[in-house]
């Protein structure tokens, strides 16, 4: 297997960093730290890592200063499940899950629903024909397919997933579709001049960044920017529905908004923030934001030079590029909670001991939009940055297999609290895990509070 340094050598090559940048970065800590047969450590440690490197390369360009970059694997780890850690006046998360989320099974085997977001919860129990509590709902279950139904709950609105192996996920033809993808890809949309950087004192200060992203993946991304000086403003609409703890702890360092995009007078005011971005990173469906007006080339249009960052749940391309789905739900449906289930030896679904395929992804989106914007200020253009939960997925599947992993003792909370730092916000005091990846001359930290969603106006900072 390869070590975490020729992982992210491969990882920082691909997208055209100079090989000489990686002899700044340090990794230490060795594998497993979590009960897992995936190399789950190693892609917390090297996507943080990613990151980071890029961020050094880009105070580099801006200062012609050099810097170290280092990430314990431990802290990365922690962070990749900072969710779990964080603590507001002293007291732990709510329950994570909706009443009726989780594990069922079926005629052929098991589905996974996700159903924390109301509307998801009445698509599936519209499908099954039955009220909303567990024992009406396997019961119901139990007159269906797995595959059968997850179509039926797509196409009514719902994100369920079916329990494949990862070979019956090869077959299918999303799984052939993501196979000729890169992990993290960077094409140019449009043409621009470089953009200058603006005065500053961190990698990205006055880096300006539209985050439009809910849950983890999306978020975390823009909290990454956020840590590195980016002026990051979170836009959210009214009654969009959220999972408040999530906000929280991926609300560090950023400005939040409420902009309602189903009228014109929202979009005109995203047209208007969107027109002074630098990087805009978004989290819908594809296709979805292209028909308020938002696509990739019409962003650059509007914003020439703008760093477009798209995630989506199971890639651009394939039948199943129009699907939402979260961490849990590619887990499920790409073989990684059959897998695991077989390792330890039970009939059914384990899930990895981490969101890792949320956290990775979006310190991916955090590193491609990095390494673009720092293209573009050398070359020019406007360019779009593309990532999804199954092709991090597959890269963490093809990492390779940890034998005697799961034999690994979960962490401690004392093994947490050397990561933990207190910050104030507007939810109250905060204890929350700080940034594992630690650049030598401009520390990442954020200066901004987590605070409540739309708590201020939709404006740039240097026109409050």
């Amino acid at each position: 297997m390869q070590s975490p340094r020729e992982i992210l050598s491969d990882i920082w090559t691909s997208v055209g960093g100079e090989a000489s940048a990686l002899d700044a970065v340090t990794l230490t800590g060795e594998e497993p730290q979590l009960p897992s047969s995936f190399r789950v450590a190693a892609a917390a440690q090297v996507s943080i890592a990613a990151s980071g490197l890029a961020a050094a390369e880009i105070w580099k360009m801006r200062k012609g200063q050099a810097q170290e970059v280092a990430v314990d694997m431990r802290h990365a780890v922690v962070e990749c499940r900072s969710e779990r850690y964080l603590r507001v006046d002293g007291k732990p998360p709510p329950p994570a899950w909706d009443a009726i989320a989780g594990v069922y099974r079926v005629r052929d085997g098991f589905v996974r629903l996700h159903t924390n977001f109301p509307h998801h919860r009445d698509a599936v129990c519209k499908v099954l024909d039955c009220r909303a509590d567990r024992e009406a709902v396997q019961v119901a279950l139990m007159q269906w397919e797995g595959e059968a139904f997850e179509t039926a709950a797509y196409a009514n609105g719902g994100v369920v997933a079916f329990m494949r192996s990862q070979d019956k996920w090869s077959a299918t033809p999303q799984a052939k579709a993501l196979a000729g993808l890169p992990l993290i890809s960077i094409t140019k949309i449009g043409e621009a001049a470089p953009k200058s950087w603006p005065p500053g004192e961190r990698p990205l200060a006055g880096i300006r960044v539209l985050d439009l992203s809910r849950v983890i993946a999306g978020p975390v991304a823009g909290r990454t920017l956020a840590a590195h000086g980016a002026d990051v403003l979170l836009i959210s609409g009214p009654e969009l529905p959220a999972i408040p703890w999530l906000t929280i702890d991926t609300g560090r360092g950023k400005l939040t908004s409420f902009v309602e995009l189903k009228n014109e007078e929202g979009r005109a005011a995203l047209r208007e923030l969107l027109a002074a971005a630098d990087i805009f990173s978004q989290g819908y469906r594809p296709r979805a934001l292209a028909r308020l007006g938002f696509s990739p080339e019409d962003a650059a249009r509007i914003s020439p030079g703008i760093i477009y960052v798209t995630l989506s749940a199971y890639g651009a391309a394939g039948p199943w590029a129009e699907r939402r789905g979260f961490d849990s739900l590619v887990q499920m449906a790409t073989g990684f909670n059959h897998a695991e289930g077989q390792a330890v030896g039970i009939d059914g679904p384990k899930e990895l001991p981490a969101q890792m395929l949320d956290h990775a992804t979006g310190y991916f989106m955090a590193f491609g939009a990095m390494m673009a914007k720092a293209r573009q200020a050398r070359e020019g253009g406007s360019w779009h940055v593309q990532v999804s939960l199954a092709q991090t997925g597959r890269w963490l599947w093809n990492l390779g297999r940890i034998d005697g992993g799961l034999d690994t003792r979960d962490f401690t909370g004392e093994t947490v609290m050397p990561f933990m730092e207190a910050m104030d916000s507007g939810f109250g005091a905060l204890r929350s895990v700080r940034h594992s990846a630690v650049l030598s001359k401009t520390p990442a930290f954020w200066d901004r509070p987590a605070m409540p969603l739309g708590s201020h106006s939709p404006q740039w900072p240097s026109c409050e």
